[in-house]
């Protein structure tokens, strides 16, 4: 697949905001911190199309990439970040909720997770909530480019360990630097758009 054109066309915080185009959707959640813009940056071949901030927890709506005219990746804002009050958490979690719940464009969720250590706490609720709605999901294990050679099988174990991941879902080692991983998306992404 190659992206000829990407391009933030929709900031969305609620259901009757989102496009209505019908296109497939592909919806990106994850820690804080865990590397989703620079994801989205190297997926799209763009150097600042999603910002990417030193500060964690700067996404606050549901940001809508146009891709190609043919689909959209979806940003969410990200769990588990400690500065960010209960209350705006509280409202974070009712925005991706209320997404999920009806919406029939979504093909699959990617879930980025850290490369570096073992998914945590809310990594877990958060599998379990895209399965409690039957999403079908691919981990992204980024910052792979931060672990050793030796290292690598081993964190690959553990965290295919920890999720327990279903039959269907899958796992892709991924890094923006390198740009690992990234041709396995796009080909995951023009698969389910076929």
């Amino acid at each position: 697949m190659v992206i000829r054109e990407a391009n933030l066309d929709i900031i969305a915080t609620r259901r009757s905001q989102y496009p209505d185009q019908g296109k497939p959707e592909f919806l990106l959640v994850g820690r804080s911190n865990v590397g989703k813009s620079s994801f989205i940056n190297s997926v799209l071949g763009r150097k600042n199309l999603a910002y990417t901030s030193s500060k964690p927890g700067k996404t606050q709506t549901l940001n809508f990439y146009g891709v190609n005219n043919e689909f959209f990746l979806i940003d969410v804002p990200g769990y588990g970040y400690a500065a960010t009050d209960k209350k705006t958490q509280a409202k974070f979690g009712m925005m991706i909720e209320e997404y999920l719940e009806k919406r029939e464009e979504l093909k699959r969720v990617f879930m980025l997770v850290d490369f570096r250590h073992k998914p945590s706490e809310d990594d877990l609720l958060m599998y379990n909530f895209l399965k409690y709605y039957n999403l079908p999901v691919t981990v992204i294990a980024t910052k792979a480019d931060k672990v050793s050679g030796s290292k690598k099988q081993k964190n690959l174990q553990m965290i295919l360990e920890e999720l327990d991941l279903v039959l269907g879902d899958d796992l892709i080692v991924f890094s923006s630097t390198t740009k690992l991983g990234c041709k396995d998306v796009l080909a995951k992404i023009e698969g389910l758009l076929q």
